[in-house]
This record gives structure tokens, C-alpha cells and sequence, in this order.
């Protein structure tokens, strides 16, 4: 166990960026009812909770979801 945790320390780590609706909305070019109807549907990427009523999704995530949909 000790050489696994060693190993997961010295990789160096990736950050993703987190972002708010209106940008999202602006990528994929869908409305906010849209994005929250797939979302609940499993269809779309599901955000991170920051807090209160606030969210944000992965750069990361949208950009494999964006990918995805142009195959």
C-alpha cells in the first residue's frame, strides 16, 4: 500500500477548471431548461455543488461530453 500512495504523490496533479451556467450554456449551445432536463434524464454531465444553490461543472467533463457528441 505504501508503494501505491507513494506513486499517487509524485503524478503530478491535473486541476480542471469549474464553470458556471452561462458559459456552459454558451459551449453547448443549449438553453438552461435544456441542460437541466438532460441532466435529470442522464444525458448531460451532472455539476459540482460549490455551496448553497451554487454549482459549476468540469471543464473536463463537458469537454468529453462535447467530444462524445461530435463521433
Amino acid at each position: 500500500m505504501g508503494e501505491h500512495l507513494g506513486k499517487r504523490l509524485a503524478e503530478p496533479r491535473r486541476v480542471t477548471r469549474l464553470i458556471r451556467l452561462p458559459e456552459v450554456m454558451s459551449r453547448v449551445g443549449l438553453g438552461r431548461s435544456t441542460i437541466y432536463r438532460w441532466m435529470s434524464e442522464g444525458r448531460f454531465p451532472k455539476p459540482v455543488q460549490l455551496g448553497g444553490h451554487a454549482v459549476a461543472w468540469s471543464e473536463d467533463d463537458l469537454d468529453e461530453w462535447i467530444a462524445g457528441k461530435l463521433n
